[in-house]
């Protein structure tokens, strides 16, 4: 085994980190994952997360870790209503029985990072670690961390998301802008403090689609309502907008100007202060974007490719990238590091560069002027 006797970095705890990690110590690899969290009780923000047979779930198989998935899975988190601005419904799998997603079981992510995080050895995470700096230091890396504390690391893996710092250290390939921006929220107690909309969701999903915008929504187990709004605008709307994002009433006077025409029971999403708010503009790296291959450095998920949400693929790419680079860097026909670096990022960039031009189609579709038309066709299998 080519890590046999070094120290692995994993930079960042989402699923894909912490995936790899298990994945990893499996194979009785050293390895360390730092998480910039304080604690793992920190609220875990997002929408849930739908997992594909092909890549998340077959990461879970590969980890040992179906039966907690399945013990934490929410049966009809992923069924789907399609409605216009005026709460038209075009598609309602509540009603109709029938699922899009019914091999995409869905789980929150709060459970599903308590599953993996039990999965590993005691103080595999390393908390409080935000990344600031790296330096070579002898065949690998000194990673330096805000509270002071600097560790050293023969192979480093950039698990740290969609702004990745460690990125840099690798390639100089930017992100294009998609021409979408998102404004998340996350309405906590939604039952009672969007009643309406939370009985309208009844636990599942709902793609509202209509002049060529988009406002998505989703449920956790916890009972926080998770939206989306998704715009086209230019790239530094968020900075030129004026917009206060923490302030939720200067939100609110943006969305009732910006979805103006559209049915005002959409406005209950702005009712209760128990709402977290943030803007997403949409990025992308291009299609065949490419790198050196280094020995003791490489990417994995957001890091490495991130894209618009709109094909659900996010979290199952990473989880992808972490079995096929935990299984390179164990298999025994990799004579060195560095090949078992090249053999994983050669699959993983042709994966992303296929997976990242459906998505961008998906985006562009579900902004077009015949949206809902489109998708039911999609769904149809046309």
């Amino acid at each position: 085994m080519v890590i046999q006797n070094k120290k692995i970095a994993i930079v960042g705890g989402g699923p894909g980190g912490l995936t790899l990690a298990r994945l990893l110590q499996l194979k009785n690899a050293e390895v360390k994952v730092y998480e910039r969290d304080e604690n793992k009780d920190v609220r875990v923000q997002g929408a849930t997360l739908d997992l594909h047979e092909e890549s998340g779930l077959e990461a879970l198989r590969r980890a040992g870790l179906m039966d907690e998935f399945k013990a934490n899975f929410r049966p009809n988190a992923g069924k789907l209503k399609v409605l216009d601005k005026n709460l038209n419904i075009y598609l309602d799998e509540h009603s109709s029985g029938d699922s899009h997603s019914e091999d995409r079981p869905e789980i929150d992510r709060t459970p599903l990072r308590k599953i993996l995080l039990e999965s590993l050895q005691p103080e595999t995470v390393v908390w409080d670690s935000q990344f600031v700096s790296m330096e070579k230091q002898n065949e690998g890396w000194l990673l330096h961390f805000k509270n002071g504390n600097s560790y050293y690391a023969d192979l480093v893996i950039a698990a740290d998301g969609a702004n990745s710092k460690i990125r840099s250290y690798l390639t100089d390939i930017k992100p294009i802008y998609s021409g979408i921006t998102m404004v998340e929220g996350n309405i906590y107690h939604a039952q009672s403090n969007t009643p309406k909309l939370w009985e309208l969701v009844n636990v599942g999903k709902i793609f509202t689609l209509d002049e060529e915008k988009s406002l998505l929504f989703s449920t956790k187990e916890d009972g926080t309502l998770t939206f989306y709004t998704g715009c086209k605008t230019d790239e530094n709307w968020v900075q030129n907008s004026g917009i206060d994002f923490k302030n939720k009433n200067q939100v609110f006077d943006w969305f009732k100007k910006e979805f103006g025409s559209w049915d005002k029971n959409w406005q209950e999403l702005f009712e209760s202060d128990e709402i977290s708010i943030i803007p997403r503009p949409q990025y992308h790296y291009p299609l065949d974007q490419n790198w050196e291959t280094l020995s003791n450095l490489t990417l994995l998920g957001d890091a490495a490719h991130r894209m618009p949400p709109y094909a659900g693929e996010g979290v199952n790419m990473a989880m992808q990238d972490a079995f096929e680079l935990a299984e390179s860097l164990t298999r025994s026909e990799c004579k060195d590091v560095k090949s078992a670096i090249l053999n994983y990022e050669q699959k993983m960039l042709k994966r992303a560069s296929e997976i990242t031009k459906i998505t961008l189609e998906n985006t562009e579709m579900l902004h077009s002027e015949n949206a809902i038309e489109v998708l039911l066709r999609m769904f149809q299998g046309e």
